[in-house]
């Protein structure tokens, strides 16, 4: 008899073998609180060294949209949709959660090195508190966006009550890119020199900046090609849901929780495939 055979008859497990699906994500569940700490823990870390402190939180964002839009304001001229600063603080507030989610989710494991090696959890705990920790940071975002857009002529309406289902399937969208990206920069340790290259491709080419509809008139097929770009879909939404004056396809909620779920299930399953192999790569 082996003496995996002999551990099995005692019943002993391996040490770090990765346990059955949904008992793992049982076992994340249950480190809920730890997570939500681990959230909380890297806001306030991350700002105490700041004299404007947790402020920072809602001026970067709003300085990327002060800047980037008067630069790709004056580049648009005329093609510079007529709502344009309301426009672009919903576009650079939202991005910013995906663009945060996915880069600081692809280090989530490699930063927390000792700690993976040291303790014995579930490691989707760390991407996890990633994006609770984004989630957190987007909630002030979202209020100054509000006042923003009250201060810019749109006022509040019922259907600005349809950002809490929206923002709750981005949320699960961002999710499973980050354990995607979590598991691809254990591998691929470049990945992290890449991936600011990669947020930056996707915030000047999802609509962050310009009217699709506008730019890309000459394209008929590109436009069409965008109804299925997630974050265009996102951006649309809630462009459509908070500004009055324009218009989306109803058919963006079902094309976006598509692929929120489709993100999601792909990345649990990518990520907890890997389980054992981090901290040892």
């Amino acid at each position: 008899m082996s003496v995996a055979d002999q551990a099995a008859a005692a019943g002993l497990h391996r040490v770090g073998a990765r346990p059955a699906l949904w008992p793992y994500l049982r076992q994340t569940w249950d480190r809920r609180d730890f997570a939500v700490a681990m959230a909380r823990f890297r806001i306030e870390a991350g700002y105490s060294s700041n004299r404007l402190g947790a402020l920072w939180m809602v001026l970067r964002p709003t300085l990327n949209a002060l800047i980037y839009g008067s630069i790709f304001g004056i580049m648009q001229g005329s093609n510079m949709p007529s709502d344009y600063p309301a426009f672009i603080v919903i576009g650079v507030f939202l991005f910013e959660f995906f663009s945060q989610s996915m880069t600081n989710g692809a280090t989530s494991i490699t930063r927390n090195r000792a700690l993976v090696q040291s303790l014995a959890f579930p490691r989707m705990a760390l991407p996890t508190a990633v994006v609770i920790q984004q989630f957190l940071s987007l909630v002030p975002m979202l209020g100054v966006m509000v006042v923003a857009l009250v201060i810019l002529g749109d006022y509040p309406t019922w259907s600005w009550l349809l950002m809490i289902p929206l923002v709750a399937v981005f949320s699960l969208f961002n999710f499973g890119v980050a354990l995607v990206s979590a598991r691809l920069t254990v591998h691929l340790r470049d990945l992290t020199q890449l991936l600011p290259f990669i947020s930056r491709l996707l915030f000047y080419t999802s609509g962050v900046l310009f009217d699709v509809d506008r730019i890309l008139a000459r394209w008929p097929w590109l436009v069409t090609a965008y109804d299925f770009h997630p974050i265009y879909q996102v951006l649309s939404l809630a462009r459509a849901v908070l500004m009055g004056s324009r218009e989306v396809d109803p058919m963006f909620w079902v094309y976006l929780t598509g692929w929120s779920v489709l993100t999601l299930v792909l990345g649990v399953l990518f990520f907890w495939a890997a389980e054992e192999r981090y901290g040892r790569d």
